[in-house]
């Protein structure tokens, strides 16, 4: 009997090892997954009744490349609620050249601490050489 089992085992035991094999009784010719692609349903189009242009009509294509390009990243122009608009009306535009004006050292600023100082002085980097000092500001 014990024999029987050891034998029946074995024999199973060789049977499941012989389907990890590429070749033998068990094995098959087997798909590469890789090599498979689906290809796309060809679409027909919906309408092929094209009509011709009109005279003096406007061409559908007469924006420049800059705001194609601006509207294929970014989409149309947000829809601004009217608290939205009547913030932006309230704000007025900017002086043309205030970027120019903020960056010439004869601009007034505003003290706004310590802390915005140093923030605004720190080192570039991935902050391995900061320090971090508690208390009082030193020599501020």
């Amino acid at each position: 009997m014990r024999k029987s089992i050891a034998f029946t085992t074995l024999i199973g035991a060789s049977v499941l090892l012989s389907a990890c094999g590429s070749s033998g009784l068990l094995s098959r010719d087997r798909p590469d997954e890789f090599a498979v692609q689906r290809q796309a349903p060809l679409v027909v189009p919906p309408d092929f009744s094209l009509t011709p242009p009109q005279p003096g009509a406007p061409r559908p294509a007469d924006s420049t490349s800059a705001v194609q390009a601006q509207d294929a990243l970014f989409g149309p122009g947000p829809n601004r609620s009217e608290v939205e608009k009547n913030t932006i009306g309230r704000a007025g535009t900017s002086a043309p050249g205030i970027r120019s004006t903020v960056g010439d050292p004869q601009t007034n600023t505003v003290a706004k601490g310590a802390i915005t100082r140093d923030v605004l002085v720190a080192p570039e980097g991935d902050g391995r050489e900061a320090q971090a000092v508690a208390g009082p500001a030193a020599g501020g």
